[in-house]
């Protein structure tokens, strides 16, 4: 007589995703994982920006400090969003200009004051206390500091320019 076979049981089954479930949760792990290799900004990209509007330089016009020689609040059917902030012109040719220009228009510092940078601190300018100096925008915080930028242009923008790096590292800190 032959031996009777035993019958095995087959292995227990394991449950098995559909590739569209495991699709998506690899998907969702990629995401995460790029969003925290996302880039930090740059030092040259730290602008002062309204957390509320998006607006840089509370919505004056950047080119106007160059062509009306004063501080004009731009319009908001003529916006442009660059680097992540909303800015206004007065007219179509400021827009242009910046849009062709907008290192020459953008305030340095991204609109902090200078003077504050050369002490090793960021505070924000204010876009009504200005200068142009070097065919360059800078903003102040207060008159005093406007001041003291011009009776020693060369030396602060120097030691801002030397400090800035390090002083940018720090805002949103």
């Amino acid at each position: 007589m032959t031996r009777r076979r035993q019958q095995r049981k087959p292995p227990p089954s394991r449950p098995r995703l559909p590739i569209s479930t495991l699709a998506l949760i690899a998907a969702i792990l990629l995401a995460l994982w790029v969003g925290t290799q996302a880039p930090k900004a740059s030092p040259s990209d730290r602008l002062v920006v309204n957390p509320a509007s998006g607006l840089a330089i509370s919505g004056f016009d950047p080119v106007a400090y160059f062509t009306e020689n004063k501080a004009v609040q731009g319009r908001p059917d003529l916006e442009l969003t660059q680097n992540g902030a909303v800015w206004r012109f007065f007219n179509e040719g400021n827009r242009s200009a910046f849009v062709d220009h907008s290192e020459v228009y953008t305030p340095q510092f991204g609109g902090y004051d200078p003077v504050a940078i050369e002490r090793g601190t960021s505070v924000p300018g204010h876009p009504e206390i200005w200068a142009v100096a070097g065919e360059r925008l800078y903003l102040f915080y207060n008159a005093q500091a406007r001041e003291a930028f011009l009776r020693d242009t060369s030396r602060i923008v120097e030691g801002a320019t030397r400090k800035w790096p390090d002083v940018a590292r720090t805002i949103g800190q």
